[in-house]
């Protein structure tokens, strides 16, 4: 065992587990037992416990009978004060062993019921615990809890549909894009205290506002954690999937389809599938919502749709722009039918977007107009050199011939949207305000026009008009959810021109009017894509069918020689640098990736890879 006396600013771990660096005689011979815990240090570089004793002046002052599992403490570990979490209490430490007293108390964190639930997530998304006990504790000092708030009926008429909905153990909900799901909320605060998530934390804040103005209690963010553990609804964004709940009674997760709710920093965790596991642990409905569910939400549960006519109403009307008749050579990104909506004839404001970030490159036939893709894989291909076209999956290469009429031009149809930005405006005939992710809110009033990536639909609340001028580029993207990505697109920007009856209209430029994302906005019915997406999915055995994770970072290559193939496990790769591991569910996969010791370096691993 190493002492930590000469070692300050430096962690010198080599240790059994569970027991304590720096160790100090603790007790005298015929003295009463003296309570140990156990405890899991607040460095990030750490992934393992320590026992430490209970100070017995703790019990005077009353801080021994306040700790238990989940209290952030103080240690000193290798000569350094850092805090930490109790994570089991009344422990026997290894025989032999003597052990350091806890340095001191730093108030109350996530319950055990919470931190089962966040080593499960550690397990499921192959990384370290102490990033979700960050995310699961308070972000101050939280000594004691305020009086639990009085209990407020809910009285107001609740849907039916969603009734029946938190009547099933696992309910997926299909809505309309600008259905309003306080109904829902209402439904699961009848309950007793719900959790209730939300994509974005704007979100959230604006539901929180409309749930206290009804007079029901709340805690909106994760500063009110104090508030959430005295009990009442919890309303949040991805870190709510941790917050504390006093007694939870039902589970909601709105827009489940939405990437916000993975984390991008190890362990990517995606709250919906966290928060569904609280739900199933506690014995409490889940329901998932969204105007398109992802295919890994409907082989979870039991899908719910609205009638017909409902549906359609909720989606707007939409303008499919085929392209494939213009001139490929001549015609660029704003076609004909584009200005009469710029110039403001179908109303203001007008939005145009083109998604270009980490997009690869689209070629069109210069003679046909047919995009070159991939037949395998149904991806543009990439035109590398003057002699051959390579698929961006598997690297397959083939002669610059296209398919359709085996001419061997092609036009790139790419453009940057500073250039577009000054087409447009001369087009259009007025001012046209350029939007990124950087823009502020506050910049964008009294335009007419918008251009940008996806950003601008996240920026605006609402739309006369949503053009995509290149959503082909989305519809082809190398991307394994890239169709669902692509729907996701389209839902968000239906909601900013708002249902059929309001005059909104989506405009989609394409060279692929027939394919099932378009086809179901167009007919309002997203059923038509789930259908062709399973069946590409399963065919090429991908989620939900199978369970992925992405290997990258400089020891990579290490990590995966060392993973070797496991009985059912297989991997792709490398290309640039990251191998795709694959199993056939996920109770294999992260049993593997646990197994492997893994390299020095900075290794990164995402399960479940929304990009790959």
């Amino acid at each position: 065992m190493t002492g930590g006396g000469t070692g300050q600013g430096r962690l010198d771990l080599d240790l059994p587990d569970g027991a304590a660096p720096e160790a100090v005689p603790t007790a005298a011979p015929g003295d009463p037992p003296a309570r140990v815990v156990r405890v899991l240090p607040d460095v990030a570089a750490i992934d393992r416990t320590f026992d430490y004793l209970v100070p017995g002046t703790w019990s005077a002052d009353g801080r021994a009978d306040r700790l238990g599992v989940g209290s952030r403490v103080r240690i000193v570990l290798a000569g350094r004060r850092v805090g930490g979490w109790v994570v089991a209490d009344h422990v026997r430490p290894p025989p032999g062993v003597e052990l350091r007293p806890l340095a001191g108390s730093s108030g109350l964190g996530p319950s055990a019921e919470v931190i089962d639930l966040a080593r499960w997530a550690a397990h499921r998304w192959a990384g370290r615990l102490v990033g979700l006990l960050r995310t699961a504790s308070p972000p101050t000092v939280v000594v004691s809890l305020p009086p639990a708030q009085a209990a407020v009926p809910v009285t107001a008429a609740v849907a039916t549909w969603a009734a029946r909905a938190l009547e099933q153990e696992r309910a997926v909900v299909r809505l309309a894009p600008g259905e309003d799901l306080t109904p829902l909320v209402l439904e699961a605060a009848r309950r007793g205290d719900a959790l209730i998530l939300l994509p974005t934390i704007a979100a959230a804040q604006r539901l929180t506002a409309t749930l206290r103005r009804i007079g029901l209690p709340v805690a909106g963010s994760q500063r009110d954690w104090a508030r959430a553990a005295a009990g009442g609804l919890v309303v949040g964004a991805r870190a709510a999937a941790l917050a504390p709940v006093r007694d939870l009674a039902a589970v909601v997760v709105v827009d489940e389809h939405d990437e916000s709710y993975r984390e991008e920093r190890a362990p990517t965790w995606n709250a919906r599938d966290l928060a569904a596991e609280r739900a199933r642990r506690a014995g409490v409905p889940c329901v998932l919502t969204s105007p398109s569910p992802s295919l890994e939400a409907l082989a979870w549960g039991d899908l719910l749709v609205p009638s017909r006519s409902d549906e359609r109403a909720g989606w707007p009307v939409v303008d499919l722009v085929d392209r494939r008749d213009d001139d490929p050579v001549r015609a660029g990104l704003l076609g004909e039918a584009l200005v009469p909506i710029l110039r403001g004839g179908g109303g203001d404001p007008v939005v145009c977007v083109l998604n270009r970030r980490g997009r690869s490159r689209l070629l069109a036939c210069s003679t046909c107009g047919d995009l070159v893709r991939c037949v395998d894989h149904q991806v543009p291909m990439v035109q590398e050199d003057d002699e051959a076209l390579v698929c961006p999956v598997d690297g397959m290469r083939r002669p610059q011939v296209c398919d359709g009429c085996g001419a061997t031009r092609f036009r790139n149809l790419r453009a940057g949207v500073a250039r577009l930005r000054e087409e447009l405006e001369a087009l259009a005939g007025r001012p046209v305000l350029e939007v990124t992710g950087d823009t502020d809110r506050s910049t964008l009033t009294d335009h007419g026009v918008y251009v940008g990536t996806e950003a601008v639909l996240h920026r605006l609340d609402r739309a006369a008009r949503v053009v995509f001028l290149e959503f082909d580029q989305e519809l082809l993207a190398p991307r394994i959810r890239a169709a669902e990505q692509a729907m996701a697109l389209l839902v968000r920007a239906a909601r900013l021109v708002g249902g059929r009856g309001g005059g909104g209209r989506l405009v989609v430029q394409t060279r692929m009017p027939e394919h099932e994302v378009l086809q179901a906005v167009l007919h309002a019915d997203p059923g038509r894509l789930v259908e062709a997406e399973s069946a590409r999915r399963r065919l090429l055995d991908l989620p939900p069918f199978s369970a992925l994770a992405r290997v990258s970072g400089p020891p990579a290559g290490v990590f995966i020689r060392r993973l070797g193939l496991p009985d059912g496990v297989s991997f792709l790769g490398p290309r640039d640098g990251a191998w795709l591991v694959r199993a056939p569910d996920h109770d294999t996969l992260s049993g593997a990736l646990a197994a492997v010791e893994r390299p020095q370096g900075r290794l990164r691993i995402e399960v479940d890879p929304a990009r790959a």
